[in-house]
Order: C-alpha cells, then structure tokens, then sequence
C-alpha cells in the first residue's frame, strides 16, 4: 500500500493501560527513568509508582492519561538509544495523538505530561460519573455515514472511527442504551466500554476552553508537525501552530479518525510498528491490509528489533541524556 520510504511509530491511547506497563524498560536503562523522572515532576505526581505498582489511580483518567504517555515515551527512548530505531512518520489513537507529537519533537515530554494530566481532569469533569456511557459496535461492514444515520436525534455520537468493522459511540447513558436497539442485530456485536464518562463527544465541548487555555500555555514547535497524524482531520497535522492547537482542542470532542489515520500512515511507511503497553492499533491495521508488529515489552522489542547493543551493566553508567559516563 505505501509507496513511501521509512518507518512510522503508532502509540495506543486511554484503556491499553496496564500494571506494570514500561517497568522492564524503566529498570534496565537509564533513558527510561529519566523519562519517568521528568514527566513525574512536571506534573506533581509519581507515575512511575503508580504505574508500576498495585495503585487504582492508574484507571483514573486524570492519571491515566500521564501515565500511559510516560511509558510510551520511555519505551521509544529505548527502542531508539538501544536498538536504534529510527521512525520518520508518527500517530497516535486519541491519547497516543498526544505521545506521536512528543516523539516527534512537536511537543516537550514533561510539560505535555502536565497538560494530558489536565486534559483528563477536564474531561472527568465534564459529566457526573454513571451519566454517560461509550458502546463499541463491531461487525462487517460497517459505515460511518449509516450510524451516524442511526443515532439521529439522539446525544449520542461517533466517538471513533477504528476500523470497518469497529466503531465507538459516546453520549448519555440513556441515549446509549436506546441507541443498542438502533445499531443491533445483523450479526454485530454490542459491547459496553468501562469508562468514566463519554469521551469524544458532544457532551465534551464544554471542557475546551479551559483546555485550549492550558495548550496555549504549552511550547509548540510546529516544523515536525507534519511528521504527525491527526486524529481531527485524519490526515496529517499542518506546520501551522494554531491549527495544530485547534486540531487537538476539538479532538476531544471530535470522532477520532483512525481509519483515515491509517491509510494516511499506510501511504507513506512501508513499515509500521506499534508501541505501548497494549497492541490494539495492531489489529485495526489488520483492516487495511496492512501487517504491524507490537512492542509491549522488552522481550518483544529484542524479538521485533534485535539484541541490544549494550550490556545491562554498561547501560546503568549512561546519563539521562544517552551518553556513557
């Protein structure tokens, strides 16, 4: 399907979180802790600790987001010191839009780990929790266009667009269980989300004031930007820095393009990998016909990229910055 050169990073977002995540990377490179390090103290909260341990706060949006950005970024620092990945297209699935534009040098780690944190807290609050629920439709065939048919005249919306045959709705709790009737049958699958309130919805826009003032606070360097996918427009970002910012302030009540993000980064990559704590854009891809290796762990990465190059012993006396000392 490409007919471009290189290779493109695709990062999962909210919900590929795990216990545990980026822990192996985090404890045998010291890339990784100062990854942690920088994002832990730009946004007042440990995220190493409660990523790695038993702590509910990582199911909490508000934490989340950071914490699931931090591993994504510490993973690539390694897979890029160590095994010398070298990526020239980037996308990420709603939160992972996030982590593509950090990878990409578009936004800084530490203050983008600020800005998710309050990005999670804004849209937490944006609807009293049990109020609002997210229902992933899957089967054959399906079009955006006849769902949003579907749902007509009722608050609900598509939340993402993942595939052909997966796409998410979002809106208020009763709307999505009169929309179950709407969007059953044939063969599809109804499958309720566990999440807290109705992401990439209506009911969302109200958040993006407060947070388009956050964005503005945060430096953005928009040469890189069209290195990146948005998940807004479905195709790549400008290097134009308030469409950039505009772009990712309606993302958050925008549907989340991916399908269009896919053939996007298609065009242009004949190699894709995913990386992150979970492999969900794996299988999307899988639609478009295209193959995407997973890295989860370090395992995966020396089975997906090679041995490393460097001995574990060698690797704890290099800085934060790469270099051995």
């Amino acid at each position: 399907m490409s007919d471009g050169h290189g290779t493109a990073v695709v990062f999962p977002g909210q919900g590929s979180q795990r216990a545990g995540m980026a822990k192996d990377f985090y404890e045998e490179f010291s890339v990784a802790r100062a990854a942690f390090a920088e994002a832990s103290d730009a946004c007042g909260a440990d995220l190493g600790a409660i990523s790695f341990g038993d702590d509910e706060r990582l199911n909490l949006t508000e934490f989340t987001q950071p914490c699931i950005l931090t591993a994504e970024i510490a993973m690539l620092a390694v897979l890029r010191q160590e095994f010398g990945l070298e990526a020239q297209w980037f996308a990420g699935h709603s939160l992972g839009e996030y982590t593509a534009l950090v990878a990409a040098g578009v936004l800084g780690l530490g203050e983008v780990a600020r800005l998710v944190r309050r990005r999670g807290a804004l849209m937490q609050q944006a609807v009293p929790a049990g109020q609002g629920a997210m229902l992933a439709v899957i089967g054959r065939g399906l079009d955006l266009g006849e769902l949003r048919a579907a749902l007509e005249g009722l608050e609900v919306d598509a939340a993402n667009h993942n595939s052909s045959s997966q796409i998410v709705v979002s809106g208020s709790a009763a709307d999505v269980d009169k929309a179950k009737e709407r969007l059953g049958g044939r063969g599809r699958r109804l499958i309720p989300l566990n999440v807290s309130a109705p992401f990439h919805s209506r009911f969302m826009r109200e958040v993006e004031p407060a947070f388009a003032a956050a964005l503005a606070a945060v430096e953005l360097d928009a040469a890189n930007a069209p290195l990146v996918a948005s998940n807004y427009t479905g195709a790549f970002h400008s290097a134009d820095a308030d469409a950039v910012r505009d772009a990712l302030v309606k993302q958050i009540s925008g549907t989340v393009r991916w399908v269009d993000n896919m053939r996007a980064i298609a065009e242009r990559a004949p190699r894709i990998l995913e990386v992150g704590p979970g492999k969900p854009l794996s299988g999307f891809f899988k639609d478009v016909g295209v193959t995407v290796p997973a890295i989860t762990d370090l395992s995966g990465a020396r089975q997906t990229l090679g041995q490393k190059d460097a001995r574990p012993e060698q690797v704890a006396t290099r800085g934060s910055d790469g270099h051995r000392r």
